[in-house]
């Protein structure tokens, strides 16, 4: 459908502006008009000569998503039908592929079709979770309380999220960045200093040969040590796809020694986080669990909430799996036991995984605490014994001629 870009202004004579996906003008005028605005201009937006270039448009963010949502639970706790504001976000909406986006599914909505439904239509932004719990919603008329729910779940979660992904960027930009400097020193500096040893007529220092050899080697098989990382990396990527690649290198990461314990945390933070949500929001517990199995990112995780699964369908509790599995902590397993005796687990949940978040958050700190002057003596030891190594034989040379 055309895009009409409007200028009217509300009953109380604010002005207003936007662009509304419509069949016609009327339509748009029949749109405008139910959001009390008058028109005072209406004109078609011309057609985008990229628009069926799919990584030329704008992307949707997870932050459009939270905002989108946040909004929604607002609109309808106000009263709004859920069509009008549907309607509302798609003409407010300054992303034209998400505009687009909530575009339809406001049609499929208005054709009869459930809200659920309509977003599974995009599982790439509205993956199972938002669609379980919006469909609980629905069922149980309290579409504004999910809403406001899975906002507050998307923010802890994009926020967990930054909090690991800055604390395993670091060292691998600082690790990046020696390699660099050390491949240009090796590379292109070392040659200099080689060249002019070789006028000396003398034997090298050890130390010195070896720090040329290295420097010939690399500069022989540089391309193909380039060449080797990219096919190493390839074949870890197939390997990891494979179910028991993703369980021996999964398995590994939980048990490593730096990033292991925080990472177990982190898990244990979003599977509580996920299923304390979708249990709060009326999701059915088997579902929930399967939910919270798919979306713990790690496999040694998925398959110890799925064994729990099965438990709960043969009648047994969450507690006594999640204790077998080795992964979850025997607090957590308590604290989850005393939930299921009270009856209050997703209130017991939601408390595990706010502790877990700041356990998170202390031990990303401690990790670059740790990490930070690690680098600093690996990349100044590197670096500076390279140098001492070139001088050597400057210094046995100036001993030399001062005798």
């Amino acid at each position: 459908m055309p895009v009409y870009v409007w200028e009217g202004t509300t009953f109380r004579g604010e002005k207003k502006k936007g662009e509304i996906e419509a069949q016609d003008e009327r339509a748009v005028r029949v749109m405008l008009k139910r959001q009390r605005i008058v028109p005072k201009k209406i004109k078609q937006k011309p057609k985008d000569l990229f628009e069926n270039v799919s990584f030329l448009q704008p992307k949707v963010t997870t932050k459009d998503i939270v905002l989108f949502t946040r909004q929604l639970s607002t609109m309808i706790d106000a009263g709004l039908p859920l069509i009008q504001a549907l309607e509302a976000q798609a003409t407010q909406q300054e992303n034209k592929t998400f505009r687009n986006m909530i575009a339809d599914i406001k049609n499929e909505v208005a054709a009869g079709s459930t809200l659920a439904d309509a977003l599974k239509k995009y599982p790439k932004h509205f993956d199972n979770l938002y669609v379980n719990m919006v469909a609980a919603g629905e069922v149980g008329g309290i579409l504004d309380e999910v809403f406001s729910r899975l906002a507050n779940y998307m923010e802890k979660a994009e926020r967990l999220k930054r909090k690991v992904k800055g604390a395993l960027t670091y060292p691998a930009i600082v690790l990046a960045i020696s390699g660099l400097v050390l491949a240009v020193i090796l590379i292109f500096v070392i040659p200099v200093f080689q060249k002019m040893f070789a006028e000396f007529g003398h034997a090298l220092p050890t130390p010195t040969q070896i720090v040329i050899n290295i420097s010939n080697f690399m500069k022989s098989y540089i391309f193909v040590m380039i060449g080797g990382a990219m096919v190493g990396i390839f074949l870890f990527k197939k390997y990891y796809a494979t179910d028991n690649g993703k369980r021996v290198v999964d398995r590994l990461i939980l048990k490593s020694p730096v990033f292991g314990a925080m990472l177990k945390k982190v898990a244990v933070a979003k599977f509580t986080r996920t299923l304390g949500t979708l249990i709060t929001s009326g999701v059915p517990i088997i579902e929930a669990l399967n939910i919270a199995a798919g979306t713990s990112g790690n496999k040694i995780v998925e398959e110890a909430i799925q064994k729990v699964r099965l438990s709960i369908a043969e009648g047994r509790t969450i507690a006594q799996p999640l204790l077998e599995s080795g992964v979850f902590p025997p607090m957590v397993v308590h604290m989850i036991s005393v939930g299921e005796t009270t009856g209050a687990l997703d209130q017991m949940l939601n408390k595990i995984a706010d502790y877990y978040d700041e356990e998170v958050d202390t031990a990303v700190d401690a990790l670059t605490s740790m990490i930070e002057p690690f680098m600093i003596v690996f990349l100044g030891g590197t670096i500076g014994s390279i140098i001492i190594s070139m001088y050597l034989p400057i210094f046995k040379m100036a001993s030399v001629v001062g005798s």
